[in-house]
């Protein structure tokens, strides 16, 4: 879930030899060597790499594996580079805090990768290509994956999930896990977007004592701060476009079923995803398109089949020429610099050749809110149980009950500034078979889907609807929570309908995105118009690390 959820889910919720030394200093000796695994080791104090004497700074995918088929860089070399990089400057110097766990068999990763492609087996884009996954995607190595609690902190799951293999066969090289929004932001309503009890708080790398929004708090803060090439998220409703519009990051929330969920700790079967997080619209569309399939594990997935596509091929500067753009301005209007921002956003789409419907409103904002908060629950509690008795004998919770009760018993270290009141209303639900639940998801698609976003498009015969995808940042408050004020995400989340957040400037150092909102499987169009927005405006600006604003 994220901290840019909906209003009434109680707030709206919305992650060389001195490179050989310092990867060596990082990397732990056993994920397995204590029972409580923190962010990362520590080393010793070093000044952060510097963009301008870093020849690999914010490469992209292309760019990179052009430079290891040439010759000119090794994967080894390359995943030392993030090391040292995260050694520097997730637990020192500014002290981003996004990164919970590395993989100690990255560095064998890449070593395999390039004795591969010396042979001359190359398996695709994402080969030797390091990419740092969420700490809610199972895993079966020497990480864990925990959801950010303490809880789960003790065990591993037995086997990888559906998208951790695909990214295995594409040959990437699996870096480590980041910090998120405990489990996935789904635990309190007063919750503090990318905080967990067991990695802390995430910091945003544009300004430091601002929030990275969540739940996918620390792969973005992780990504802004170029500690991978691309990342992962997941989503409920706003946990990839939230923290991916914050962090200044192209972010895809695919439609439900283009990625599977197996493997993922899961809060709705109808409205979950993950989905990629990176720099860039094309190494997103890499990374996209590599992690598809259908898998048994998840039925969504089979109504995949036959509409998946090559999504860099999508990817054309001239997208928007002729594109029917609907401005959602029902969608804005929650702060005036974020409108300044879309609507020059809206005059490049047009100086781009976008044919722009304005306004095209989406007429049942706020209408399905409660319902969704239902599903939600009665999914959550559902989902989880199953998820949590396929960990194992040796998982100290079996139950969302049994980790409501341990929760309690360890309130000390995972309750320190908001409680489980969510967990709780959860725990109340029936079975799936109980109408009320029934008759609330029937809601939401009724007025997300057919008189929401399929509605609008149909009626101004739209190719894509536009609105800001975020406010700036808020400053992060422990005490009291988010101070959520304005977003997009429940339309495409509850629809289950892709959406792609592309960043369209920045507001006193901090970034704002612009969404492209689609109907169910038109991701490769909507790649299409982030590409084409994101060559003509070049947006995107490097974070700064500053401490404070002003």
């Amino acid at each position: 879930m994220s901290d840019a959820d909906r209003p009434s889910l109680d707030r709206r919720r919305f992650v060389g030899a001195s490179l050989a030394a310092g990867a060596a200093a990082l990397l732990p000796r056993s994920a397995h060597a204590t029972p409580a695994v923190t962010a990362a080791p520590a080393v010793p104090v070093a000044p952060p790499i510097a963009s301008a004497d870093d020849e690999l700074f914010e490469r992209s995918i292309a760019e990179l594996g052009a430079m290891m088929q040439r010759g000119a860089l090794t994967s080894r070399a390359l995943t030392q580079r993030y090391l040292v990089r995260i050694a520097r400057m997730d637990k020192n110097g500014p002290a981003v805090n996004a990164v919970i766990e590395l993989n100690p068999d990255a560095l064998a990763i890449a070593d395999a990768r390039d004795a591969e492609r010396k042979a001359g087996k190359v398996r695709g884009p994402l080969h030797g290509i390091p990419v740092l996954v969420k700490d809610n995607v199972d895993s079966a190595d020497a990480m864990r994956t925990t959801a950010g609690s303490l809880a789960l902190a003790t065990t591993t799951p037995s086997r990888d999930a559906f998208i951790i293999e695909r990214l295995r066969e594409a040959g990437a090289v699996l870096l480590g896990k980041t910090n998120l929004s405990e489990w996935a932001n789904y635990r309190s309503t007063r919750s503090t977007s990318g905080w967990t009890g067991r990695g802390g708080l995430t910091r945003n790398p544009y300004v430091l004592d601002r929030n990275t929004s969540g739940s996918s708090s620390g792969t973005g803060a992780a990504i802004a701060a170029d500690f991978a090439t691309v990342g992962i998220g997941t989503e409920t409703d706003g946990s990839i476009i939230s923290p991916s519009s914050l962090n200044g990051l192209v972010g895809v929330k695919p439609t439900v079923g283009l990625w599977s969920r197996s493997g993922i700790i899961p809060i709705s079967a109808s409205q979950d995803t993950a989905g990629p997080m990176a720099r860039t619209v094309a190494d997103a569309a890499a990374l996209l398109g590599a992690l598809t399939g259908v898998d048994a594990r998840d039925a969504a997935t089979a109504a995949s089949r036959g509409k998946t596509a090559d999504y860099v091929k999508a990817l054309d500067a001239g997208a928007l020429k002729g594109a029917r753009i609907g401005v959602a301005r029902n969608l804005a209007g929650f702060h005036p610099d974020v409108d300044a921002a879309f609507n020059s956003a809206i005059a490049a789409m047009r100086d781009a050749g976008a044919v722009l419907v304005d306004p095209a409103n989406l007429t049942t904002v706020g209408k399905f809110d409660d319902a969704e908060g239902t599903v939600l629950d009665y999914e959550f509690k559902a989902g989880l149980n199953a998820y949590l008795a396929g960990r194992g004998a040796s998982s100290p919770v079996a139950t969302l009950a049994e980790l409501i009760d341990w929760n309690e018993r360890e309130k000390a270290r995972e309750m320190p500034w908001f409680g489980q009141e969510i967990f709780l209303r959860a725990q109340r639900c029936g079975p799936l078979t109980d109408k009320k639940y029934h008759d609330a998801r029937a809601k939401c698609l009724k007025l997300a889907r057919t008189e929401g976003i399929d509605a609008l498009m149909k009626k101004h015969r739209l190719d894509a609807i536009v609105a800001p995808s975020n406010q700036p940042a808020w400053t992060t408050d422990l005490l009291n929570g988010d101070h959520f004020t304005g977003g997009n995400t429940s339309f495409a989340a509850v629809a289950g309908y892709p959406s792609v957040t592309v960043p369209m400037g920045l507001v006193h150092e901090l970034p704002v995105g612009l969404s492209f909102i689609g109907g169910a499987w038109q991701e490769a169009r909507l790649l299409g118009y982030a590409f084409a927005f994101e060559q003509a405006t070049k947006a995107r600006r490097a974070p700064k690390f500053l401490p404070t604003l002003g």
